[in-house]
């Protein structure tokens, strides 16, 4: 796609460059967050170097992650509305805040805030104290090009109504080996496909992170857990193809760019 790149650095981690401009959505750029650590080759400088504009889809550390933030200097960083006072008292500079509905510019970038079926608490769903941000997607648009960031999402009435994108970043599992509420499941994010009709469709969020003890532990519960570094982007890619909607699959190892076809 003309003036489009991107490479997927893992998890829900995407460098995105259009319009002369580079963007990074939710950014874990280290070998460890808490008690994960990532199972996939390090993230290299130079795939997050120059980057002009950070989009944080919501609060939780494995999205927000702040030793990332903080090795993007110069960056803005655009975090959901009402985050932005306590992300500063982390240290964190250049820091402001879009809402659902809203938009930006940088450049001839245009970001517009969308709606995410998702918990919006730092510490998750159950958690009524700490900080808390409604969380939500983004829409990014330059030109005739536009791609729908998703974040962390379920689907949600509305999602339908989103305009058409030409490439649209889904999740299609997450870390461990289940999934809590507010996340697509591989059947549920080919529903998603089916909801938006994308022309392209890349699978984040999936063979990143994991508990270590998990993935070496004996026996069905250690296969299990690495069987689900390896296949939701696949059972995925199948589910669109067998639904038959019109949407190219772009299934992309972390650490690879996005292999974008001309004519999808």
């Amino acid at each position: 796609m003309q003036g489009l790149a991107m490479r997927f650095l893992g998890h829900s981690t995407v460098r995105l460059e259009l319009a002369g401009r580079v963007v990074l959505t939710d950014p874990v750029l280290t070998g460890r967050v808490g008690p994960l650590r990532r199972m996939v080759a390090p993230v290299e400088p130079g795939d997050h170097a120059g980057v002009d504009l950070v989009l944080l889809s919501h609060l939780h550390a494995d999205h927000l992650h702040l030793p990332s933030l903080r090795r993007l200097i110069g960056a803005r960083i655009v975090v959901p509305r009402g985050a932005g006072e306590w992300l500063r008292g982390k240290g964190v500079r250049d820091v402001e805040e879009l809402g659902i509905g809203e938009e930006l510019t940088d450049g001839d970038l245009h970001v517009t805030g969308v709606e995410a079926a998702h918990s919006g608490h730092r510490w998750g769903p159950r958690s009524t104290r700490g900080p808390q941000a409604r969380a939500m997607g983004h829409l990014v648009r330059a030109g005739e090009v536009s791609v729908y960031v998703s974040g962390d999402t379920d689907l949600f009435d509305g999602m339908a109504d989103i305009p058409q994108p030409d490439v649209a970043l889904l999740p299609v599992w997450g870390w461990g080996p289940s999934l809590g509420p507010g996340h697509l499941d591989p059947a549920r994010a080919a529903e998603a496909v089916a909801l938006l009709r994308p022309r392209i469709v890349v699978p984040v969020h999936w063979g990143t992170l994991a508990v270590p003890g998990l993935t070496r532990a004996p026996g069905a519960r250690g296969e299990n857990m690495r069987r689900l570094l390896i296949e939701p982007p696949r059972t995925f890619a199948a589910a669109v193809a067998a639904s038959g909607v019109e949407t190219h699959v772009a299934l992309t190892e972390p650490g690879d760019r996005v292999a974008l076809p001309v004519h999808p």
